[in-house]
C-alpha cells in the first residue's frame, strides 16, 4: 500500500478540563460532572472522610458550562450552556469550579510529552495540537501484514507518553493533512487512534454531516442543507462550478477541495499572531434583555478564556473588539484602542463593556465573540490596570440593555 507524502496528526485531549478535575477527584470517574461552578461549589470533605458535592439542581445564578464529562454530555449538557438550563437536563450532575492554573499546568505537561516523541508541533490551544510525523523514525515501517503499523505504533507511543506524564487520555487522528486529521481525531473519541488515507475518504469522511468539516460554520452549514447537501459526500458529488455560483469563488472552491480531503497547509511551529480571539455560538437565539444575565456570564467566560490564552502565549494587546451575530446572520463588530496594552480578564471585560455601548440590540443574538489585537510581547511593560476611556467613544444611550 503506497503511503502519503505526509503524515499529519491532530491530538485532542479528551474532555480536558473535566479530566483534569477527575485526577483530583478520581471517585467521580464515570459520573456526570459539569465544570463551571463557583469556588463555593468546590467539594467538601466531611469529618468521616466522605465527600459532599454540589449538584446542578441546587445551582442558582447566571453561570455557564465550561465543559462536561462524556457522561454529562450523554444527558445533553455541553459547553456554553447556561447552568440553569443544564440543571433541567441533568439535575443530579456534580458541579465543580474551574481551575485554569491546573489546566495550564497539564497543557504544558502533555505538549512536552509529545515533543519527546515528535518535536514538530503546532500549538492550537490549551488542549489540542497538530504534529508533523512525516520524518519521525519508523513511521513508514510495516508491522506484520499492516502497512500502516508504523504510524499506528508512533500514535500509541505518543498516547502512552501523554498518559505517563499526565494520567490523562487523548484522541489522535492521523491523515495526509491537517483538515482530515482534525476530523479524524473526533471519530473514535475518547482515547482513540484513527489513521486514514485518501482511500478511506468514501467510507469514513463522506458519510459525515457537513458541519464535521472544520471551516463549515452554522451559516454555511444551514445553507448547504437547504440546498440538499447534508453530508460531506454530497458536497464532493456537487459540480464545483455550481458550488462557486452558490458560495462565491473562494469559499465555493474551498468547499470542493475540502470535501475531497485536499489541504496543503504546513504544520506551523511558530508564528506571530495578528490577534487572539474567543467566540461561541448559542444553542438558541438569546434576547438582550430577557437573557441579559446569561449573556453577561457568557461574555465574562469568553474574556476569562481570552485572558488565559494571552497569558499562555505571553502577549498583551491594545485593541479590544467584539463580534456579535444577530438573527438573520447580521454581524456587527466594534473595536476600542487603549493607550496601554492589557491582558487580564477584568481589563478586557471593561473594554468590551465600552464596545457594547455602541451597539443597538434590536434583534436576538446567535453568536458572541471577543478579540484582542495590536499585540505586543508581555515582556514589555503592561499596566496592571489600564484605563478603557477613549476619546470619541460614544456614550451609552439610555436604557440600553448592556450585559
Amino acid at each position: 500500500m503506497p503511503q502519503p507524502d505526509r503524515w499529519i496528526a491532530h491530538l485532542d485531549m479528551d474532555a480536558f478540563y473535566a479530566s483534569v478535575e477527575l485526577l483530583r477527584y478520581p471517585q467521580l470517574k464515570g459520573q456526570a460532572v459539569v465544570i463551571g461552578g463557583r469556588r463555593a461549589d468546590a467539594p467538601q470533605q466531611r469529618a468521616d472522610g466522605s465527600w459532599h458535592y454540589a449538584r446542578l439542581r441546587d445551582y442558582t445564578g447566571r453561570g455557564v458550562v465550561t465543559t462536561s464529562t462524556y457522561a454529562a454530555r450523554d444527558l445533553g449538557v455541553f459547553s456554553a450552556m447556561g447552568l440553569m438550563k443544564a440543571a433541567l437536563r441533568a439535575p443530579d450532575a456534580i458541579l465543580l469550579p474551574a481551575d485554569f492554573d491546573s489546566y495550564r499546568k497539564y497543557s504544558r505537561l502533555f505538549k512536552a510529552a509529545v515533543a519527546e516523541v515528535a518535536p514538530v508541533i503546532e500549538d492550537r490551544g490549551i488542549d489540542e495540537i497538530y504534529i508533523d510525523l512525516t520524518d519521525v523514525p519508523g513511521v513508514r515501517d510495516a508491522v506484520g501484514h499492516d502497512p500502516l503499523g508504523g504510524v499506528k505504533a508512533i500514535a500509541r507511543e505518543i498516547k502512552n507518553s501523554v498518559g505517563r506524564a499526565t494520567g490523562l487520555t487523548c484522541s489522535i487522528g492521523i491523515t495526509p493533512n491537517k483538515l482530515l486529521s482534525k476530523v479524524a481525531s473526533e471519530l473514535d473519541k475518547p482515547d482513540g487512534i484513527t489513521v486514514l488515507t485518501m482511500e478511506d475518504l468514501p467510507g469514513r469522511i463522506w458519510p459525515l454531516a457537513v458541519r464535521k468539516i472544520n471551516g463549515i460554520g452554522p451559516k454555511a452549514g444551514d445553507k448547504l442543507v437547504k440546498l440538499g447537501l447534508e453530508t460531506v459526500g454530497d458536497i464532493a458529488a456537487a459540480d464545483p462550478r455550481w458550488l462557486i455560483e452558490q458560495f462565491g469563488d473562494s469559499y465555493g472552491t474551498w468547499l470542493h477541495h475540502a470535501s475531497h480531503g485536499r489541504d496543503s497547509r504546513p504544520v506551523v511551529t511558530h508564528s506571530e499572531p495578528v490577534s487572539v480571539s474567543r467566540e461561541t455560538t448559542f444553542e438558541r437565539d438569546l434576547h438582550a434583555v430577557h437573557d441579559r444575565a446569561l449573556l453577561g456570564q457568557i461574555m465574562d467566560d469568553l474574556c476569562e478564556r481570552l485572558a488565559n490564552d494571552l497569558e499562555r502565549k505571553r502577549y498583551a494587546g491594545k485593541t479590544v473588539g467584539i463580534k456579535l451575530r444577530f438573527e438573520g446572520f447580521v454581524t456587527v463588530t466594534r473595536d476600542l484602542t487603549l493607550k496601554t496594552a492589557i491582558r487580564n480578564a477584568a481589563d478586557i471585560r471593561a473594554a468590551v463593556g465600552q464596545c457594547l455601548k455602541r451597539v443597538t440590540f434590536d434583534k436576538r443574538l446567535r453568536l458572541m465573540g471577543v478579540r484582542i489585537s495590536n499585540l505586543s510581547h508581555a515582556g514589555q511593560e503592561v499596566a496592571a490596570r489600564a484605563s478603557v476611556n477613549s476619546p470619541g467613544t460614544a456614550a451609552a444611550p439610555e436604557n440600553l440593555p448592556l450585559f
